[in-house]
């Protein structure tokens, strides 16, 4: 069995990423041997993995998780193609896991063809490797400004003849017309690849749903494979910041709050999920400064243009707000980015942020300085993390209750995330994350396996 199954989605955030890690960890369960992959990803939350010749690269997140889903390891085949946005029109390029450029809005079709002729090598590769890719589309099939240059959703279909399912979330309202919206807007080829829909986040009665799912099948001749409900304790890590607002933990009395800035060009903010386990913290994205006055632990997080989200910072009034916090003998924990901000003097000469010679003095609450270099730095770190920057920082990294880092996930390794509980908050951790991490995975593939037609899936990928 060597087959592929396509997961697109009506919109962004509809829940392609859900299903299809749920997907990898139910056919797993069946003794497939299954490969996630995503084309492309535009996403600032990434991982280092190992590549084939054992130099480390970087992937989508999102990809990461669904390979641990699917019982397998990692790597960069997985994701050929990340997009680490800098502005709202130019992007940093990941190709195969390593730097590659940058893609702007006015070069955007043109660069496309070469990264395309990349993301399908890797596609094949996997087909060629694995009983069965599973692939998440982006956004969605039916942005038809961009289809004659797609190699993610209908691109990649049509490439290797992939039967697709179109994924929505139900909870936004207007899934049907969402539903019959993205097949009519397809072309006949395109039209052709798709099998059929899943309903996802739904709550209520299914059978009050059923009567609009055969009009929608005898309207398109597609079957809806299943519906997803929503459940509480349904979330992963995710990949965009759709969903910050979504990610506070439930207020309990005596919890003391962490208050994470919620930069513009926020990246790999789950560095702070392993916080939002724990019973005793509540756990807030916030962009205002008042939001920071009443925070026991303020925590900066990375970014993806360090100089231009600290000088957002100043704008807002919050910068004078984290010197007040530290000031006052309260915590701050800076990650990468958040790091570089702290620090004293950030310096940019070669413009790997975007203008060379830019410099701007950081918060100085640690003795340190940054200097952007051209080389990026992928490193794996034990017990837990990993590093992914330009910035080569000298100096201190603690200053009383103000503490750096340049690495990624280390707070999702208990040990470390319990020490630094206890020295900045005086509290004791009572949460496992690779445990909580893993029961979601698992929960994930029991709802898969209950609610979804996987026979009638796995027979499509044949």
């Amino acid at each position: 069995m060597t087959g592929a199954l396509l997961v697109a989605g009506m919109t962004s955030d509809a829940g392609k990423s859900i299903v299809t890690t749920g997907l990898c960890r139910a056919f797993a369960r069946r003794g497939i041997r299954v490969a996630p992959y995503k084309a492309q990803n535009m996403s600032n939350n990434s991982m280092v993995v190992r590549g084939p010749d054992g130099v480390p690269g970087e992937i989508g997140r999102a990809q990461w998780v669904q390979a641990l889903a699917a019982g397998v390891t990692p790597e960069v085949a997985m994701n050929p193609v990340l997009l680490k946005p800098g502005s709202d029109r130019r992007s940093h390029v990941v190709r195969m896991g390593q730097p590659d450029g940058e893609v702007s809005a006015r070069n955007w079709h043109d660069g496309r063809a070469r990264l395309a002729a990349t993301a399908f090598a890797a596609f094949d590769d996997l087909r060629s490797r694995f009983d069965l890719v599973v692939a998440e589309g982006a956004g969605s099939p039916a942005e038809i400004n961009l289809r004659s240059s797609d190699y993610v959703n209908m691109g990649l279909a049509r490439h290797g003849e992939v039967p697709t399912i179109v994924v929505g979330d139900i909870d936004r309202g207007g899934w049907f017309a969402a539903a019959y919206g993205t097949l009519m807007l397809l072309d006949e080829d395109d039209r052709a690849l798709v099998k059929g829909y899943v309903v996802n986040k739904f709550r209520g009665d299914v059978d009050l749903l059923r009567p609009g799912l055969d009009d929608l099948q005898q309207r398109t001749g597609r079957p809806t494979y299943g519906v997803l409900p929503w459940h509480p304790d349904l979330w992963l890590d995710s990949e965009d910041a759709l969903d910050l607002d979504g990610r506070r933990t439930a207020l309990a009395a005596g919890t003391r709050k962490v208050a994470v800035v919620r930069l513009p060009r926020i990246s790999n903010f789950t560095d702070v999920d392993a916080l939002g386990l724990e019973p005793g913290l509540d756990v807030e994205f916030v962009s205002d400064a008042s939001r920071l006055a009443d925070a026991d632990l303020i925590v900066l997080p990375g970014s993806r243009a360090t100089l231009a989200d600290l000088a957002w910072l100043r704008e807002r009034g919050l910068d004078a707000a984290i010197t007040r916090h530290a000031a006052a003998g309260r915590p701050v924990l800076g990650i990468c980015g958040g790091c570089q901000m702290l620090g004293r003097r950030i310096e940019d000469p070669d413009g790997v942020e975007g203008t060379p010679g830019a410099a701007a003095d950081g918060l100085g609450l640690l003795d340190l300085t940054t200097r952007f270099g051209s080389e990026k730095k992928l490193t794996l770190v034990e017990p837990a993390g990993y590093e992914i920057h330009h910035g080569r920082v000298t100096g201190s990294t603690v200053a009383g209750k103000v503490t750096g880092t340049m690495v990624h996930g280390s707070l999702e390794d208990d040990g470390t995330r319990a020490a630094y509980l206890a020295g900045a908050l005086d509290v004791v951790s009572g949460a496992s994350f690779p445990a909580a991490r893993a029961a979601r995975l698992d929960l994930l593939g029991d709802l898969v396996e209950e609610h979804l037609d996987l026979d009638a899936l796995l027979e499509l990928t044949r």
